[in-house]
């Protein structure tokens, strides 16, 4: 037999219930009465809540507050690829740029492109908890607020520069660190399959898939001729 209890993850076991009691009527006031729990999880010994036990309670939802206000946080000196932070827990965002590389590309079966490493141009990402937009960039320099933004020559992305992650399963912490998020938004985009380009949008000059047919698997720069201006700075972003 195979020993898996390495696999569990932390059990959590009740411990204790609150009900809230409120009057009806204009005036209204409330009670907050504790049950203890037995090891059957049947809820005894029913005593008003005390000040002892508000203030686990409080402490206990400081610190899940706590988790959610660490978002985009960074875990040490701030990555000077970073242009801007957004740190608000419910809609925060990340600009950054990326220099030119050496990157793995995936391509569908039916672009007839073989998958392989090749190189792509510097880039713009700007990304929240939930949605990501790219731009290409026309030089490895640090962008700023006039740094004139390119279409990204890659399928799956609409003319906005939003990308169309498909059925790629995006899962970004609570409480990732901006360096974690930066990484955990590359690796999405550059581990899902490109696979078509959307509506009447060509984000090249010249036809995209006999780019990267010609790019991949050796060593070529990527041509920064072909890339299309799209009207935009990264002023338009903030």
């Amino acid at each position: 037999m195979n020993d898996i209890t390495q696999n569990f993850g932390t059990l959590y076991h009740p411990k204790s219930v609150l009900v809230f009691y409120e009057t009806k009527g204009s005036n209204t006031d409330v009670y907050v009465e504790h049950f203890d729990m037995d090891k059957n999880g049947n809820p005894i010994n029913a005593h008003p809540l005390t000040v002892k036990e508000a203030n686990v309670l409080a402490k206990a939802l400081n610190t899940e507050q706590e988790k959610n206000i660490a978002l985009l946080k960074p875990s040490g000196i701030l990555p000077t690829n970073i242009l801007h932070i957004n740190p608000n827990p419910e809609n925060g965002s990340v600009i950054w740029y990326t220099k030119a590389q050496q990157r793995q590309l995936y391509f569908v079966d039916s672009l007839q492109i073989p998958n392989g490493i090749a190189e792509v141009p510097p880039m713009l990402w700007k990304a929240s908890k939930n949605s990501l937009s790219v731009f290409a960039l026309a030089n490895d320099r640090r962008p700023n607020e006039k740094t004139k933004l390119f279409h990204t020559p890659y399928f799956n992305i609409y003319e906005d520069g939003k990308v169309c992650m498909g059925t790629v399963s995006v899962d970004i912490k609570k409480s990732a660190s901006v360096e974690e998020f930066v990484q955990a938004w590359e690796h999405y985009f550059f581990n899902s399959y490109f696979s078509h380009l959307l509506g009447n949008h060509n984000p090249i000059k010249g036809n995209c898939i006999n780019l990267w047919k010609d790019l991949i698997n050796t060593a070529k720069p990527f041509p920064k001729e072909v890339l299309k201006p799209n009207n935009k700075t990264l002023k338009n972003l903030l």
